[in-house]
């Protein structure tokens, strides 16, 4: 079977050979050295570390040059990709490596001693440094590739864990080759040779799919950042004439107030996604006066990390919609009872198409519970107008119940963002003896914003039973996911007695 990844690399490698694949700072790799490193690099995972098809391969380290060769080594060894947090502790390492049952890591400089310990709390496996590929980077030609079937599992990603859960996600060759055709077919979409800038961690969803997987089947050149330093991306943008960038409105918002934003040429950005929050429509102006359109989507890992977005004509006059869908991707509103919502009316998130995973690796009965008469069911709330557009409104699980009253965290968290002086800001939900839940908002800011300003603002914009009974104001920024997004887990952890600690403020 051909239609792979690995075969996509191969083919840029033998037409294109002299062209830039990888940049990573400022030490380049074109098309044909990667494509006979990330061979001996396959073929040294087979011979040398007993690597055989259908196995899981793990993949600890930050983002770096060898990260994308190691992947894609991986994935030509025949062997099934599972990327790692190199946040974790040893013990979440330890539950994804027996989840996904993993049976090498390929480790990168720097964390040999957390994959010793990862492996110390359970049956061991082999352990690849990075170094090991390094000395493979120069070479003879080697076009060694293990060939797997469409539908085999190709890439288990587990998902971040912003609900809690961490689950890994399926991907197949047929899955991603999917996803890359479905962002091809819009003029807004990426086009072969896409030079894309990327300051995710290629470890996750956005990195990986959108970074490096569309990249390499495009034969593009992936720009591949440590970690994002306003700054620089914005010389990189003008440097390397980036046409695509994705990531949550934090990364756009850091960007746009780089001194050099004002006065940069970003006219070769045609694809600017963003999305895990709510965009500021300030944020849209500052972009589009730029002459970039900041595309809000929604999506999921189990999606393939984007099942729709906004189109481009229609980006400013519908800053909070993510689109319709896509060519071959539905998302619908369903209600309870599992029929279409009406317009307007919020319910459930679902999606079908070609990019949709088939599962969770080794979990049947969540599978079951997902994947529902060929739909997605997300466990995300949302709406959509009577053309389609749909908008994310909340988690389900974020519901807060307060006396019997569904109240949104998103809505008081757009809310709270208003207030001049407020940073970041999220809201959970408190016990409270009367009405059971209440919401609190934890907010970071700058300068004198206090709980009675932000108490003040909810009550002239929002009904009261929604405005926070408990406010932490702090100057200290808000736990963060790797990709980006709030730890909403994290937050509720640390906040779970916020009812005891901290005084009512109405």
């Amino acid at each position: 079977m051909t239609a792979t990844i690995g075969a996509a690399l191969d083919w840029w490698g033998r037409t294109k050979p002299d062209s830039v694949a990888l940049v990573f700072n400022e030490s380049e790799l074109t098309y044909g050295s990667l494509r006979d490193w990330t061979g001996r690099g396959a073929r040294h995972l087979v011979e040398s570390a007993n690597v055989k098809r259908g196995d899981r391969v793990g993949l600890l380290g930050p983002n770096s040059l060898e990260w994308p060769v190691a992947a894609l080594s991986i994935l030509k060894s025949g062997g099934t990709l599972v990327p790692l947090n190199s946040r974790y502790r040893p013990v979440e390492l330890r539950k994804i490596a027996d989840e996904a049952g993993v049976s090498a890591i390929v480790v990168a400089p720097g964390f040999e001693e957390l994959a010793a310990e990862t492996a110390a709390l359970g049956s061991d496996f082999t352990r690849v440094p990075f170094s090991d590929l390094t000395a493979l980077r120069d070479g003879g030609s080697d076009d060694f590739r293990v060939d797997v079937e469409p539908d085999e599992p190709t890439t288990i990603l587990f998902t971040s864990g912003s609900t809690g859960l961490s689950k890994g996600v399926v991907l197949t060759n047929r899955t991603l080759l999917s996803i890359v055709l479905e962002n091809t077919l819009t003029e807004e979409g990426f086009r072969p040779g896409t030079t894309t800038l990327l300051v995710l961690p290629l470890a996750f969803t956005p990195g990986l799919v959108y970074g490096l997987l569309i990249t390499t089947v495009l034969g593009g050149k992936l720009v591949v950042e440590p970690e994002l330093l306003p700054s620089r991306a914005v010389t990189l943008l003008e440097k390397h004439s980036v046409q695509a960038i994705f990531g949550v409105p934090l990364i756009f918002e850091a960007i746009s107030r780089a001194p050099e934003f004002a006065g940069a040429d970003l006219s070769s950005l045609k694809t600017a996604i963003v999305g895990g929050a709510a965009v500021p429509t300030d944020l849209l102006s500052r972009w589009s006066d730029k002459g970039v359109l900041l595309r809000q989507i929604y999506g999921m890992t189990e999606a393939g990390g984007v099942a729709t977005a906004t189109i481009a004509s229609e980006a400013l006059d519908y800053p909070d919609r993510c689109g319709t869908g896509s060519i071959f991707t539905e998302v619908k509103v369903f209600d309870e009872n599992g029929r279409q919502a009406a317009p307007g009316e919020t319910g459930e998130l679902v999606v079908r198409g070609p990019g949709v995973t088939p599962g969770y690796w080794n979990d049947p009965e969540t599978t079951e519970h997902a994947l529902r008469d060929g739909w997605l069911h997300s466990g995300d709330l949302g709406e959509a107008d009577a053309a389609g557009r749909v908008r994310f409104v909340d988690r389900l699980k974020d519901l807060i119940i307060s006396g019997g009253i569904n109240i949104s965290p998103v809505e008081l968290e757009s809310a709270i963002g208003e207030v001049d002086g407020v940073v970041e800001v999220a809201v959970i939900a408190a016990t409270d003896e009367r009405f059971g839940e209440t919401p609190a908002a934890i907010v970071t800011v700058k300068g004198d914003v206090d709980a009675a300003t932000i108490v003040e603002h909810c009550s002239s914009v929002l009904a009261d039973f929604k405005v926070p009974r408990y406010v932490v104001v702090t100057e200290d920024p808000l736990p963060r996911l790797p990709s980006g997004k709030i730890a909403k887990s994290a937050i509720r952890d640390s906040y779970k007695d916020v009812h005891v600690r901290f005084e009512k403020v109405r």
